[in-house]
Order: C-alpha cells, then structure tokens, then sequence
C-alpha cells in the first residue's frame, strides 16, 4: 500500500471478544471516540446477517443468501456463525494491517484460530463482566426471551485465557475504566508495533 514505510512498519489486528452484554460495543466506542482522527489506528465494519436497524454496532446488513456469495467471492479475510447469525470480517482489513495500521474488529472466540491464522499479527481484548451485570444488560437490550438470555448465559465459553496474546479486561463496573484499560494496551501496541511520527 502507498503512503507508508514498507521497511519496519507493522500493523495488528485487535480482536476484541467475550460474552454478549459484556459491553463489547460500548469499550470499542470508548476508544473509537479517544483515537478519533487518527489514520493509523482504525476500526473494522463487520457484515452481519442482521438488520442495520437493530441496535448495536455499526454493520453492513446483508441477506443471508449474499453472504454466502460474497464467501464463495472471497470477500472476507474471516467468517464465521453464531447465535443465527453471519459475521464477516471484509478483506481489505488484512490490506490495511499490511499497511501498518492497528485495526480493532468485534470478533468471536470461535472465529480466532481463523483470525491468528490470516492476520500477521493478532492481538485479543477479552472482555468480560459479572454474571449479574450480563443478565442486566441483555435484559435491557430487549432482544431475547428471558429464557434465551438463561440458556446463553449457561453456555461454556471456550477457556482462552492461557493464550499469551489474550488481555482480559473486566467492564462490570464504569466504561471509563474499561475503556482506559484498553486505550493503554493500545498505546502500547501502537508504540511497539509502529515507528514513531
């Protein structure tokens, strides 16, 4: 890509992942407002087979059947499914990262061996809550049955803490302080990752 040194300049992917109605949206809000204008660090639109007026990130809303077109395509760098849906992470991202920008992408702890094995880099944000303040938040967000979100909460999550590229970051309390705790990882990142200027 133009416009940077080709020579020592590396990019990452932050895939920030963990239980639904950890706050997964709002911490990567908070740190999309505190980079905001800065070209180096960028956040991925995912593609959702969901409508674009549900709530929640900012996503390209696509059919179910174009998906599956933009799949056979090769349009996205990773994709996978979950809670009925389709997620796709489009393939320019991987264009970006090799231009040396840290991306930060909504993803799943199903999807990361997908992402570790296409991305050159790949760091991942789990964040996490209490079980109380999940089943407050689902409740709130008026998408499931009651019912749903207890099925949904008793489901095991795949352990990934052992992994040595996973930051575990607790957002039961103020987003602020998740939302810190993470915009510190990726000043450290970014000062690690990328030459300086």
């Amino acid at each position: 890509m133009h416009g940077y040194p080709s020579d020592h300049r590396q990019g990452a992917i932050i895939v920030v992942v963990g239980p639904s109605g950890a706050g997964k949206d709002s911490v990567i809000g908070f740190v999309a407002q505190h980079f905001a204008g800065r070209a180096d660090i960028d956040f991925v639109r995912r593609v959702i087979t969901r409508p674009s007026d549900a709530g929640g990130e900012d996503h390209e809303s696509v059919s179910e059947g174009d998906f599956d077109v933009r799949i056979a395509a090769g349009d996205f760098a990773v994709a996978w499914q979950a809670h009925g849906l389709k997620y796709g992470i489009p393939r320019e991202a991987l264009e970006r990262v090799g231009a040396g920008r840290i991306l930060i992408a909504n993803g799943s702890r199903g999807a990361l061996a997908q992402f570790r094995q296409v991305f050159p880099k790949v760091v991942v944000v789990n964040i996490t809550a209490s079980p109380q303040a999940l089943a407050q938040r689902l409740v709130a967000r008026g998408r499931e049955s009651e019912a749903d979100i207890l099925k949904r909460l008793q489901r095991q999550a795949p352990d990934i803490l052992d992994d040595a590229d996973v930051t575990t970051i607790d957002n039961s309390g103020p987003l602020d302080i998740a939302g810190s705790r993470f915009v510190t990882l990726v000043a450290a990142l970014h000062g690690t990752t990328l030459a300086a200027g």
